[in-house]
């Protein structure tokens, strides 16, 4: 979350308590999202793990890009195991013939403020303080035959001060001996999430396995978010082909992506409010909406073994009027078995 002082200056690792407090922060941090509104992206080809089932913890904070804004934080945990087959709401998730599918479910935690937190009053023109936590479902189906996949996920979680990000946030606050956070009692109020999300993906240029040119388009409806996205995706490097099921894992893989999503937006909870409790003290119009944006991805991972790991950054450009562009970045660990 908000850290004006950076977290792992000198200041705050000389002592022993100090690096206590930070287990203690960290732990909490897990416990309280493994309890998506999805930003993290597990479905894309790049993020491919080549096993039957895999673990992944996903990490976003705008701190990685030394902004301090926007969407701050994101904290997602990924499961998937052939056993979540048996899950009921897995019949609800796409599943086509003569594909390979894997089974999921994951845990996020997103929180959102305005370009500062040091005002105790609504910021007009601003984005406006929001929090997330959701649950979700989701299947990755691979159709070897035609180098494509369709993943579905299933999002089921609640907006607003239930989600905690203001708690959170200022009790992160008070171990780092950081000025509190101010502004949280404007935030977006309490409300359902209930989203559906449709990704495709196909394969449209190989070269051995160390190039691939892929495009792709998602779809996202519900109650949270409603917007449409097209896709083109570079991967470069030493990889296994996400297309092919039943690879055998490389022992080694390092690769370099770049994907540019134009999009256009309907409808974004985060920013407009939710769809049934409109007493939020301050939301963006839907006028002033920004309706088509742009995102660009870039990222690095390294597979050893079993092993995952990504460093990743983001930029989208302006989502309302008055608003900027922004940028964060992120990690991925995760490991298959």
């Amino acid at each position: 979350m908000k850290n004006p002082n950076p977290p792992f200056s000198r200041k705050y690792i000389k002592t022993i308590p100090v690096l206590l407090k930070w287990i203690f922060i960290t732990t909490a941090l897990l416990l309280h999202c493994a309890a998506p509104a999805q930003v993290v992206d597990n479905t894309a080809a790049f993020t491919q793990i080549s096993d039957n089932a895999w673990f992944r913890f996903h990490y976003d904070n705008d701190f990685f890009t030394a902004t301090d804004d926007y969407y701050t934080q994101g904290i997602t945990l990924e499961f998937v195991h052939p056993a979540l087959k048996k899950n009921p709401l897995s019949k609800l998730l796409i599943q086509p013939r003569h594909s390979t599918v894997h089974y999921g479910i994951r845990a996020d935690h997103y929180g959102y403020t305005p370009s500062t937190i040091r005002s105790d009053v609504i910021l007009y023109g601003d984005r406006p303080f929001c929090s997330n936590l959701s649950i979700s479902t989701f299947s990755i189906a691979t159709d070897t035959l035609r180098r494509s996949r369709i993943s579905t996920t299933l999002v089921l979680g609640i907006m607003g001060s239930a989600a905690g990000s203001e708690g959170m946030q200022k009790a992160i606050h008070r171990w780092l001996d950081n000025i509190p956070p101010l502004g949280w009692q404007h935030q977006i109020k309490n409300d359902v999430i209930l989203n559906y999300q449709i990704d495709w993906e196909q394969g449209l240029w190989k070269n051995g396995n160390w190039l691939l040119l892929n495009g792709g388009a998602n779809a996202r409806f519900g109650t949270h978010t409603n917007r449409i996205r097209a896709g083109l995706t570079a991967i470069v490097g030493r990889m296994n082909d996400p297309f092919r099921a039943g690879e055998k894992t490389k022992r080694w893989r390092a690769y370099l992506y770049v994907r540019v999503q134009p999009g256009f937006t309907v409808y974004d909870a985060t920013l407009q409010g939710g769809l049934f409790n409109r007493s939020s003290p301050y939301v963006i119009a839907s006028s002033d909406l920004t309706r088509l944006t742009i995102q660009g991805d870039f990222g690095f991972v390294l597979g050893i073994g079993k092993l995952y790991l990504e460093y990743c950054q983001s930029a989208i450009t302006k989502e309302f009027d008055t608003g900027l562009t922004h940028r964060w970045g992120g990690i991925r660990i995760g490991t298959g078995f």
